[in-house]
């Protein structure tokens, strides 16, 4: 076993949803010695790390220009939760994206390992594809067709990650859809549970889009849900298990449909189920994912399972403890 007290914890994109829930979690593990790195910008995100704790913050283009000019100030990092990234599925920089998400992800990936340290860095269920060569985290990645570059971006490091042989030394965590506390500052891209809480709060109606496949009906459409501080007690798990390399799919496991997703807000929120269904922009309907479904037999071999809260239970804790008075993790 990896143990995490031993030496600083590196966590970039602290400030973000997986992120912060992942500091939330070493902190109730009883872990404060940890180096946070992100960009916090102009928006509220730094609101997810004031009730955290941790050693010491830094942006992540200071922390970028250190790393290069002066490696031995991080010698003391031993473990590294690499979750800083452009999670954007809607961005269309890719010069950005592969800077970004691409290049400074191999960047702290050769630091780390030259460090000895642990490195675990987000991958994504994006780099399946349309889910065509299946969601299964033991099979051959070089199949694989991203629908969008943020997938592509994730998907370049995976392959950089196997032709270097990185992938029996470090892990690489294939996120499916996670929702939960700390996703405020997402603008467009924030969970349907943190969007339907809204509609219903404003209008009493959730909008979701219309099937275009007969095989879905409408709402029927089916992903991979997990909640936040599920999705980071397994990734600090997985961290501390030494045999848990290569790359992981962190899903429940189980398809469940949008319409299984929005009726326990609704019941959280004690209002009565008002559903309507719309048109879905055509920007989306070539690239958008009627099925996910995480292959989780590497996950649950890894003792990871564990974690796992169903999903109504995931959303009504949400709801009830974050949404409806406005919190963050940790308060």
């Amino acid at each position: 076993m990896h143990d995490i007290s031993q030496g600083k914890i590196l966590v970039t994109g602290g400030s973000g949803l997986i992120g912060s829930a992942i500091i939330a979690r070493l902190n109730a593990l009883g872990h404060t010695n940890i180096l946070v790195t992100d960009k916090l910008g102009t928006d509220l995100r730094f609101k997810n790390l004031v009730p955290l704790k941790f050693a010491e913050y830094m942006e992540y283009e200071d922390f970028d220009r250190a790393l290069e000019s002066d490696p031995a100030r991080f010698a003391d990092v031993k473990t590294v939760f690499h979750l800083g990234a452009c999670s954007a599925t809607t961005e269309k920089d890719c010069t950005y994206l592969i800077h970004n998400n691409y290049e400074y992800t191999k960047k702290l990936a050769a630091f780390a390992l030259g460090n000895g340290a642990r490195f675990v860095y987000a991958s994504s269920a994006a780099t399946y594809g349309n889910g065509e060569n299946g969601m299964d985290d033991e099979a051959d990645i070089l199949p694989l067709k991203p629908l969008n570059m943020y997938g592509y971006s994730k998907h370049l490091f995976d392959l950089h990650a196997l032709r270097n042989g990185y992938l029996d030394k470090i892990t690489g965590v294939k996120y499916f859809n996670v929702f939960g506390p700390n996703e405020n500052h997402k603008a467009n891209m924030v969970s349907m549970v943190f969007r339907a809480f809204h509609q219903i709060r404003e209008t009493g109606s959730v909008k979701l889009f219309k099937s275009y496949k007969p095989e879905y009906a409408d709402g029927c459409q089916m992903r991979d849900f997990l909640g936040a501080k599920e999705a980071a007690a397994i990734t600090v798990h997985l961290a501390q298990n030494e045999a848990a390399t290569g790359l992981v799919n962190v899903g429940a496991g189980k398809a469940r449909t949008w319409l299984e997703l929005v009726r326990p807000i609704f019941a959280a929120m004690g209002v009565p189920e008002n559903i309507e269904f719309v048109e879905m922009p055509e920007s989306l309907r070539a690239q958008y994912q009627y099925f996910t479904q995480a292959k989780i037999d590497k996950l649950t071999r890894l003792g990871g399972a564990q974690y796992f809260v169903p999903l109504e239970e995931s959303v009504t804790d949400y709801v009830k403890n974050y949404l409806i008075p406005d919190k963050h993790l940790g308060e």
